[in-house]
């Protein structure tokens, strides 16, 4: 069987017939060995009887959610290839062979471009078109380096093992997204063609709730990119923490009638101090998803570890610490030739300030080399090299294990 064509379906009775009997007609009239499987998420609608009735073969899902519905469809497909698309007949489904060349020619992922193909008047919320689709594709992009122009489209054909490769987790709408991220980032050959979006068919309101839904969509795409997450927010508010302070450390710092004094080198300080912790949260999340295997690992953070070992990153942080200590005790010295009385906080505080920041960073730069330390300890498991004597050798089952296993 070389196509499978996926529905996943909640209380579809006005549409669900008519989307089976659709895609039955492409596969009869193109002459493709091919198959249509209604995902079913506990309907109470009567959607299976209808859905069956239409020529699908219907397979039930416990699990709620639009990416275990999927998910629990794909699984059971018998396809070379799977089509997936909503059962509301919004979709052409009697125009799917566009995905099916692009399949045939080896792409591993076909996206459906609905603004490129058009979009019927009321077919989608102006919200949803003018702004939650364009600004969360345009972050995918951003962040992954992808080309797709409408991340969403629940049109999409796929190779089926290509995407049963890459263990797709996400349970809601945020699927939709996890589906080509994941297929991005593990290199897989992703296309795009145009489709149609039209208005659906039913008149209930649509299972999408357009907030939380984008909210689902735009966590998904944060936490799958370490580096827009916590490194270049991290290393932008680092560096311009360490310039502010380094221009108002030394004296007040006027522009026009504006002074900027040590309330301002506070608030540099802060700067620094949470840039680099957002810096050092960015190498703690690449290492442990480079090993876990949720994200590809970064050869510049390889390279990046190589050098800075437990030993030299210990002395670095010591020493960045040992500077802050200076400063400390310069300070102390400096109350002392006031005879430990009021001090005027204009002067001390333009020493303390940086003291007391270089010994917080020296301490995180410890810690945080100990904590990557551990994200890098391998689990060692030994093979079993003598057999109990008092069990017949027929009778041991020889299961070869791994000289390492994954990372902690």
């Amino acid at each position: 069987m070389e196509l499978t064509v996926v529905m996943p379906c909640l209380n579809e009775a006005e549409t669900v017939a008519t989307c089976v009997r659709k895609a039955n007609r492409f596969l009869a009239g193109s002459g493709i060995s091919g198959e249509v499987v209604v995902a079913d998420n506990g309907s109470t609608d009567g959607s299976q009887r209808l859905a069956e009735e239409a020529g699908a073969r219907v397979v039930p899902v416990r699990d709620k959610g639009y990416g275990n519905a999927l998910m629990g469809g794909i699984v059971a497909a018998r396809g070379k290839y799977v089509i997936m698309g909503d059962a509301d007949d919004s979709y052409d489904f009697t125009n799917l062979m566009p995905f099916v060349a692009e399949l045939r020619q080896g792409a591993d992922l076909v996206m459906g471009n609905r603004f490129r193909g058009g979009i019927a008047p009321g077919a989608m919320p102006p919200l949803h078109r003018h702004l939650g689709n364009p600004l969360l594709s345009f972050i995918g992009r951003l962040f992954f380096g992808s080309k797709i122009g409408d991340f969403h489209c629940g049109l999409r054909g796929f190779n089926r093992d290509s995407v049963l490769a890459l263990n797709l987790q996400a349970t809601g709408m945020e699927f939709a997204s996890e589906m080509v991220v994941k297929a991005t980032l593990a290199g897989q050959r992703v296309t795009e063609v145009p489709t149609t979006l039209a208005k659906d068919g039913r008149s209930r309101p649509p299972h999408l709730r357009s907030w939380r839904d984008g909210w689902r969509h735009l966590r998904f795409l944060l936490l799958f990119s370490p580096r827009w997450l916590f490194f270049l927010p991290g290393l932008a508010l680092l560096t311009a923490g360490l310039v502010i302070g380094a221009i108002v450390a030394p004296h007040p710092f006027k522009v026009g009638t504006v002074t900027f004094d040590v309330d301002t080198l506070v608030a540099a300080s802060a700067m620094i101090v949470i840039g680099f912790q957002a810096v050092l949260f960015w190498l703690f999340t690449q290492v442990y998803a480079g090993s876990e295997g949720f994200l590809p690992e970064e050869p510049k953070v390889q390279r990046l570890l190589e050098k800075l070992s437990l030993e030299r990153g210990l002395m670095l942080g010591a020493a960045i610490g040992l500077a802050g200590l200076v400063g400390l005790i310069f300070s102390v010295l400096y109350w002392n030739g006031r005879r430990f009385g009021q001090l005027n906080y204009e002067h001390s505080l333009r020493l303390m300030i940086p003291s007391v920041t270089a010994l917080i960073v020296g301490w995180q730069v410890i810690l945080g080399t100990f904590f990557l330390s551990i994200l890098g300890i391998k689990h060692t498991r030994h093979p079993v090299t003598v057999s109990p004597p008092s069990v017949p050798d027929k009778e041991i089952n020889h299961l070869e294990q791994p000289a390492a296993a994954p990372r902690l």
